[in-house]
């Protein structure tokens, strides 16, 4: 089978028409739950079918475990399967699954099959392989067989097979060919059903059939990259393409899937983002329009190119007791009162350990376990844990009941519900409330690309004001590395400006806006963009704005590896360059100074050792001048961890003292908890921001703080 390469074709050569919704009788299966099938990355043992159920089409949990509920090794040539693809069979009650026979450590080059599924009950699985190559002549030069799909044509009576190929050094061609009765086999050759127009290349399609007309989603290569919908009222042929990316990201994409609502007119259309390690959500009714609902999804996994199938109450036992445990359900607590990336769990022992958010009412707490059809969980009720756990049965159909003991405490360590990290905390004279401004932390190798603020009255509940600066929307001279954000507020005869100052790229830019939650515009050039005379090696990072309440002088303060200072110009967007002094204290200073003044005395906090590592630490020294020299005391640790409660990697700190009192207090970040201590170095870019309170002697040195989970009680103004 040779490639067939058509020209190009236009919108215009083909005419929109309206086809007869497609006569597939299926029986009436009353579908209320959905079955994720996925695969989990590039490694062998990640390369296959894996399972998750949801009952809303949001919030998916993986069975077994997010391990295999299909062994690769049996099923395919490569020892490897990608790209699974599941549909309800016409008589709905049969089901067939697809997916590339490919190990991709072998290269992106190196397969030539698809394997082709059969089942049931979602159980128990037959499978053949088809290794298109060896089958159909003429296809010396077939380089891959990428991201099979099926839909049942009912014109032809049959199930097509559609995948995308590459010949040569022709682009990838998205193919189609029926499978035989069986579904063992293809019955024919391989046609061309579409190729991108505009494109190099087109992959990864899935077709949905709508309003009259099939609409084919799929990703370009090549020139551009993203997801594009051709449409047509004939399944085999005469797709037409509206040539709009449809992602709503600029990250890349792949594996676009698309899925109905069960009782809805609307639709999901999810992708994998791969290059970032997650999946993308969107909702649509017209499969034209998509609005991210990211933020209404959950998964406890991390998939890679799956596709969604809605499933009965029935299907959803079946696949529970297959593959269900009482752990997951344990996992599955979705009260919003827990703070859901500081659960303990111990299987060995079976407890768990919720940490709930501040003011919760734990005399009357319900976890809120997910629960699917089969499953039982008892007591069902609001529970009085302010005494002590409780007991709680889960029960499977067809395994043994078994019993947990649940804790629940209120900890407003960490306070910010989410991963974030390098907090610098300013109190906003205009507005009354204190403000953290963080990196927003979560991404491999601290890739993100944009910056948030959290708001307070009383330092212990936080509101998320959202994203203030955007990377890639906001600044024209720096897209990665949105590291360690510091703020000022001014007042400006009667109106206040606040002055960001923020690391992108390894340099430092600065924003401004007239409130303390944005909108931020940047200056439009770095503010600090090379190394300072003097200084060996190290980044330039890691601002930090201080003003001397003595003087009313403005510094700015920078450097890993070394510390840097210089007197800011009046208009707080650049530096007094003559004024640009090297003042690193000693050998441990490594990053993330801050600032501040106390009866007299300036003081300098730093991190030692790397944020990657448990012994991250924060250290100190003071000063009569904002200059230095910087004196060291004997004793000169303010914050270090807590191995014993779990608590790592403290440092990157900031202080802010309670206006008008002698109160103060350190803001800083930590490894994840529970989860820090089992990530290794990735711990150093998974971590949380928390608050203690900070002490001194009587002779000013500053006492060690012991970092809590408990955290601090409410400041009252």
């Amino acid at each position: 089978m040779a490639l067939n390469t058509l020209s190009p074709i236009s919108a215009q050569q083909f005419p929109k028409k309206k086809a007869t919704p497609p006569e597939i009788k299926v029986s009436n299966n009353n579908t209320s739950a959905y079955l994720f099938t996925y695969f989990t990355g590039n490694k062998k043992e990640e390369e296959q079918i894996r399972f998750a159920i949801s009952n809303d089409g949001y919030n998916f949990r993986a069975l077994n475990d997010n391990n295999a509920v299909i062994s690769s090794e049996k099923i395919s040539e490569t020892g490897g399967v990608r790209d699974p693809h599941i549909l309800r069979g016409a008589d709905g009650k049969t089901f067939y699954m697809v997916v590339t026979d490919m190990v991709s450590a072998k290269g992106w080059d190196s397969n030539r099959a698809m394997v082709l599924l059969k089942s049931k009950d979602l159980v128990n699985w037959t499978s053949s392989i088809v290794n298109i190559q060896k089958k159909f002549p003429g296809n010396e030069d077939l380089l891959r067989v990428w991201a099979p799909q099926t839909i049942y044509d009912a014109k032809a009576k049959k199930y097509m097979i559609y995948w995308s190929m590459q010949n040569g050094k022709n682009p990838d061609i998205i193919y189609y060919a029926y499978a035989n009765a069986t579904f063992t086999d293809l019955e024919s050759a391989p046609k061309q059903l579409f190729f991108s127009p505009t494109n190099g290349a087109c992959i990864d399609g899935d077709i949905i059939f709508k309003d009259g007309e099939y609409h084919l989603f799929f990703k370009t290569e090549g020139q551009g990259a993203g997801i594009k919908i051709a449409t047509s009222d004939k399944l085999t042929e005469g797709y037409v393409l509206s040539d709009t990316y449809v992602q709503q990201t600029k990250e890349a994409v792949e594996g676009a899937s698309v899925f109905k609502l069960n009782n809805t007119d609307e639709y999901i259309l999810m992708y994998d983002v791969y290059m970032k390690g997650k999946y993308q959500f969107t909702k649509t009714k017209d499969l034209e329009h998509f609005t991210i609902i990211d933020q209404e999804v959950t998964m406890n996994f991390h998939p890679r190119h799956g596709t969604v199938l809605p499933i009965t109450a029935e299907e959803a036992a079946r696949l529970e007791i297959k593959w269900g445990n009482s752990e997951d359900i344990i996992r599955s607590a979705n009260a919003k009162e827990i703070k859901k990336i500081n659960t303990k769990i111990d299987v060995e022992n079976k407890s768990v350990y919720f940490s709930v958010k501040p003011n919760t009412n734990l005399k009357a707490f319900n976890p809120s376990f997910i629960t699917y059809p089969g499953i039982q969980v008892q007591p069902n009720t609001p529970q009085n844990f302010s005494s002590g756990p409780v007991q709680y049965t889960i029960s499977i159909k067809g395994q043994t009941s078994q019993t947990w003991t649940v804790y629940a405490a209120e900890n407003h360590n960490a306070i910010l519900g989410g991963l974030y990290a390098d907090p610098d905390i300013m109190y906003s004279e205009k507005t009354k409330k204190f403000y953290i401004y963080p990196t927003s932390d979560g991404f491999d190798g601290w890739s993100g690309t944009y910056f948030k603020a959290f708001s307070s009255s009383d330092l212990v509940c936080w509101k998320d004001e959202g994203v203030i600066l955007d990377l890639n929307k906001d600044v024209s001279w720096a897209n990665r590395n949105a590291w360690a954000p510091c703020i000022t507020e001014k007042k400006i005869g009667n109106s206040y400006k606040y002055y960001y100052y923020f690391c992108a790229a390894q340099k430092i830019g600065v924003a401004v806006s007239d409130n303390p939650t944005g909108p931020f515009v940047d200056s439009g050039k770095a503010l600090i963009d090379k190394r300072p005379a003097g200084a060996k090696g190290g980044q330039e990072i890691d601002p930090d704005v201080f003003t001397d309440p003595q003087t009313g002088k403005n510094y700015l303060y920078w450097g890993n590896s070394y510390l840097a200072c210089a007197e800011l110009n009046d208009d707080m967007i650049s530096i007094k360059e003559e004024t640009i002094k090297i003042m690193t204290p000693d050998k441990s200073f490594r990053e993330g100074v801050t600032v501040f003044y106390r009866n007299g005395t300036y003081y300098f906090l730093w991190s030692e050792d790397d944020t990657r590592s448990e012994n991250y630490k924060v250290r100190y020294g003071f000063s009569n001048s904002p200059l230095g020299p910087i004196e060291i005391p004997e004793k000169n640790l303010v914050i270090a961890k807590d191995k014993e409660a779990g608590i790592l990697g403290t440092g990157h700190n900031s202080v802010i003292q309670v206006p008008g009192k002698d109160e103060w207090y350190i803001v800083y970040h930590r490894f994840n908890y529970p989860k820090g201590n089992t990530m290794g170095e990735s711990a150093g870019y998974n971590r949380e921001v928390c608050i203690d309170k900070m002490e001194f002697n009587t002779d000013g040195s500053i006492k060690p703080t012991i970092p809590t989970h408990k955290g601090i009680k409410p400041v009252k103004l």
